[in-house]
């Protein structure tokens, strides 16, 4: 996993969370069908399409 911070894992996992919660397609195959579990598990395999910008 890349070297996020606590807070920036956290604001990924929410943001992907509500995205699917909206109907955004799922990246990953699986079983559960809560958001939060699946925006976890799509991190744990860096398939979110979020990028991180620090100044």
């Amino acid at each position: 996993m890349l070297n996020y911070t606590k807070y920036e894992k956290v604001r990924i996992i929410g943001a992907r969370a509500l995205q699917i919660s909206l109907g955004a397609p799922i990246l990953i195959e699986t079983s559960t069908l809560d958001p939060i579990r699946i925006a976890q598990e799509e991190m744990k395999k860096e398939v979110i399409p979020i990028t991180v910008i620090r100044d």
